[in-house]
């Protein structure tokens, strides 16, 4: 059963064990760099998707000055580098990540109303993922380092 977990210094075998391809890179970041942003940054929380002992689906949460390029709502939360380790793709473990992520984050995050990611408009398998996960495109865009952005939210008050 899937568990989501705060990555802890004792979490780093996990870590570079994670493996992505080339082609994912073109949307998201390494969990390595996550991780060392977020020894600079003490808004950026990397989370964890652990399946019997393996990490397979990996992520950050974001809060503060650092996601008001993406939204105005000072109690949302951003997810950043969302991936799934290449070797465990097509078994529903991104899916499954996202189901848990609304308790997860109302219960590290009280005072959050809502969850917000930014997806390349050129990745529509991940759209496509976050609609059947309760994310909504409300039209929003951004350009970001790697594209045009999909803003996407998910509402912590109505579900």
């Amino acid at each position: 059963m899937m568990e989501l977990h705060f990555y802890k210094n004792h979490n780093q075998a996990l870590i570079e064990q994670y493996q992505l391809k080339d082609e994912h890179l073109r949307y998201t970041a390494i969990p390595a760099e996550c991780i060392e942003l977020s020894n600079i940054d003490t808004n950026r929380f990397p989370v964890l998707a652990i399946e019997e002992g393996q990490l397979v689906t990996f992520f950050v949460l974001h809060l503060g000055e650092g996601i008001s390029t993406y939204t105005t709502n000072k109690h949302a939360i951003l997810i950043r580098a969302f991936s799934t380790d290449f070797r465990h793709q097509g078994k529903g473990y991104a899916k499954i990540a996202l189901s848990l992520l609304p308790e997860f984050v109302r219960s590290n995050f009280q005072h959050m109303t809502e969850i917000i990611l930014a997806v390349n408009v050129k990745n529509l398998t991940a759209q496509s993922l976050y609609k059947k996960c309760g994310f909504v495109d409300d039209g929003e865009r951004r350009i970001g380092a790697k594209g045009e952005l999909v803003i996407m939210s998910y509402s912590l008050s109505s579900s």
